[in-house]
């Protein structure tokens, strides 16, 4: 008799689970941790390994319609509307990268449209993380948080009750 294969596993959920009970509790987490290091490449290293701690993303979402326009790494987003929140999955092609989608999920991933929207990006130069790129990558941290305000600004339009 032949024996059947076994069923594969489900996959992992490639959604970012927020550590924090808020955007605002993130952002004061993330730079607690960021004040630790002395140096930006303690701090870099520090962001490549929070990179890695990302759920892995789908092979299939990393194609031209989750691709992040401005980044001149390649990053791709996703979100989902779970009850009154939006949550995110990403990935980039580039470490460093990598761990900057980590830190935006971290901060966005899992909140209600209007706190994302409520939720400035502003913390992004406010913890040096816009200063210490280049141009070209520093106006890729910023189209990651642009897309994800957009994508808050469409799930917002279709939650009863929302503001945004």
């Amino acid at each position: 008799m032949r024996r059947m294969p076994a069923p594969l596993p489900a996959s992992p959920d490639p959604f970012v689970v927020p550590e924090e009970a808020s955007a605002a509790a993130a952002i004061a987490a993330i730079a607690e941790e960021l004040a630790v290091f002395d140096d930006w490449m303690e701090r870099y290293q520090y962001i490549i390994e929070l990179g890695r701690t990302l759920p892995p993303f789908p092979k299939q979402w990393a194609d031209d319609s989750h691709r992040v326009p401005g980044c001149q790494s390649q990053v791709w987003l996703e979100s989902a509307v779970s009850g009154d929140r939006l949550r995110f999955a990403g990935a980039s092609d580039a470490a460093i990268v990598s761990g900057l989608v980590a830190l935006l999920l971290r901060v966005y991933s899992g909140r209600s449209p209007g706190e994302i929207l409520g939720t400035d990006p502003v913390f992004l130069k406010e913890l040096g993380l816009l200063e210490a790129r280049s141009a070209n990558r520093g106006n890729g941290i910023a189209s990651m948080a642009k897309a994800v305000q957009r994508a808050a600004r469409a799930a917002g339009a279709t939650l009863p009750g929302e503001a945004t």
